[in-house]
């Protein structure tokens, strides 16, 4: 507001218009640096604060679109303050998603960046001499990349990382920072991310298809009709990663990342949104949950895990499942002990870094206690009162064969080979194998056989194949007559029917490929599947080598099994 007498000028409806935006403005950001204090694990606790921030900034915005003219006159608004305002309801929108798992607040997230970009709300900020403005620039770039990232818009993706390259250029051209290095490892990780997958589906003019991967409609296949499984739903799913020499950005390693995008359903009605910021109240989900909620945790101690895995089993509702995925660097025991317990098997390493910091591991422990924040079969325990389904994908996945069942609750656990042919071991970085198969199947499919590069046809005729292979895996899965009843407990939800198929699918491709010699080299369950009826099944063994033969790669396979059928 202008200074000193010229304050009397000004009429009283415009200045109570200032005092009000004044008064809107302070209180989004109490409210805004309010959401770190929540907790960042329960449904209940933070719904009711998060409800009063977007009420807030519902006003906020529409106050600003309502009385600009008299805002940049009297209050001397700057267009990068209305990117700010427009930049803290995309990070409100994101946050809402990552406790929700709704993807529909996803897109919003996106609706507001995308405007504050094609509005250039922070164009002009390069000519103000203040680095913390530039500061605040780069950080929505490198937060709107994470939401294109999410919703695969992978050629966006691109041109922001230019932008965001361009400006980091500037910005330590122009300020003699200490944080340059850190940005510049901000674009090494994305860059490093984009480049992830191992195949890439071409058009004929040789541009990038971006392929879904979320569930789409028809994307599981049918129960059939009278067919007995049980009525769980998948409600709550723990995320955790821990490989150190694997691709991340922003505490999402390429792991957790496909996983994320595994249990959530495809968002519809962007194309809607994409233009005109709307403000998609909290109170407008939908009543049926259509995702799984989920928390994402990477490297987490033994007591956050702990912590979150508690109140995940606390909230879940009746006739629910909870899912533990866990891509973790392998713990193996140290020596034999006279009683082999669910202790004794080693386990995964959920934190390899902090405990160094808080000075727990600064002396090397004694050979005969055990690591501070392994995960041991042992741990989850007590979490196997309620339906349990755990997926892990580490060296020593085979830990957790050693699980016993005390509580006559249905119990699933899908492991990944421990070791992986050597060719195959070289692209670790990328993300593991037995994840891509369970995120991407034909993309593992075509990785396995040495294929980096097809035609969006063949891409297409081949996604057509596999969901005939997903009927005929389902059907045999339902109708076998020695699995375990824990498999079919869970058949009647359709990520965790989609994850069993994708799992019977994966293994059954790794025990006919060649190169695949070494029982390590194969998945494990817990219980056992019955592997003539599911994973060595003929009929399972000649969908494989289908695909292989349109792909003109049936020479990586034994091929013996086409003759038996």
């Amino acid at each position: 507001m202008s200074a000193g007498g010229a304050e009397e000028d000004i009429p009283l409806g415009e200045r109570k218009t200032v005092t009000d935006f004044c008064y809107l403005l302070d209180k989004s950001k109490q409210l805004f640096n309010g959401l770190r204090d929540l907790p960042q694990y329960g449904h209940k606790q933070w719904q009711s604060y998060f409800g009063r921030t977007f009420d807030v900034y519902t006003k906020l915005w529409k106050f600003q679109q309502q009385h600009r003219q008299v805002l940049d006159n009297r209050y001397g608004l700057k267009r990068w303050q209305i990117g700010e305002i427009a930049s803290k309801i995309g990070q409100l929108y994101y946050h809402y998603y990552l406790r929700t798992s709704e993807t529909s607040y996803l897109n919003e997230a996106f609706s507001f960046y995308s405007a504050i970009r094609q509005r250039s709300y922070y164009s002009q900020v390069s000519k103000e001499d203040r680095p913390e403005l530039v500061v605040k620039k780069l950080r929505y770039y490198a937060r709107y990349i994470v939401v294109c990232l999410l919703l695969n818009k992978m050629d966006l993706v691109k041109d922001l990382v230019k932008d965001l390259s361009d400006e980091i250029e500037d910005y330590t051209h122009r300020f003699n920072t200490e944080d340059q290095l850190e940005w510049n490892l901000v674009l090494q990780e994305v860059a490093a991310f984009i480049e992830a997958d191992p195949v890439m589906v071409l058009n004929d003019d040789n541009t990038v298809v971006v392929t879904s991967k979320r569930l789409v409609e028809g994307g599981v296949p049918q129960l059939e009709q009278g067919m007995i499984v049980g009525q769980l739903t998948l409600a709550d799913a723990l995320i955790i990663g821990n490989c150190s020499n694997q691709v991340k950005f922003s505490e999402l390693t390429i792991d957790m990342f496909r996983m994320l995008q595994a249990l959530e359903r495809e968002p519809v009605n962007l194309a809607t949104q994409m233009n005109k910021p709307g403000m998609l109240e909290p109170s407008e989900k939908p009543a049926k949950r259509e995702n799984p909620h989920k928390y994402l945790l990477y490297k987490p101690t033994f007591s956050q895990l702990y912590t979150f895995l508690s109140a995940a089993f606390k909230e879940l509702p009746a006739n629910s499942v909870l899912l533990m995925y866990l891509s973790a660097t392998g713990v193996f025991p140290t020596g034999r002990s006279d009683y082999e317990g669910p202790y004794d098997f080693g386990g995964v390493l959920t934190n390899s870094n902090r405990d160094i910091l808080n000075g727990e591991t600064v002396h090397k422990r004694n050979q005969a206690h055990k690591e501070m924040h392994c995960l041991h079969p042992g741990d989850l325990y007590p979490f196997t009162r309620k339906p349990l389904f755990v997926v892990v994908d580490s060296s020593n996945s085979v830990a957790y064969k050693n699980f016993t069942n005390l509580f006559g609750q249905p119990v699933v656990c899908l492991l990944s080979p421990t070791v992986y042919p050597k060719n195959m071991q070289d692209q670790s970085q990328r993300g593991s194998l037995f994840t891509l198969f369970l995120y991407n199947p034909l993309m593992a499919f075509l990785y396995v056989c040495g294929l980096s590069s097809m035609r969006s046809g063949l891409w297409d005729k081949c996604q057509e194949f596999l969901r005939k292979v997903n009927r005929d895996l389902g059907q045999l899965i339902s109708r076998s007559r020695s699995i375990d009843q824990a498999f079919l407990q869970f058949f009647g939800d359709e990520f965790l029917r989609l994850l069993l198929v994708r799992f019977v699918f994966c293994s059954a491709t790794m025990r006919l490929h060649k190169v695949f010699r070494e029982t390590r080299n194969y998945p494990e369950t817990y219980p056992q599947l019955p592997k003539e009826e599911t994973v060595e099944n003929p009929m399972v063994q000649k969908h494989v080598l289908e695909l292989a033969s349109i792909l003109d790669v049936q020479n990586l396979f034994c091929d013996n099994t086409l003759d038996d059928y």
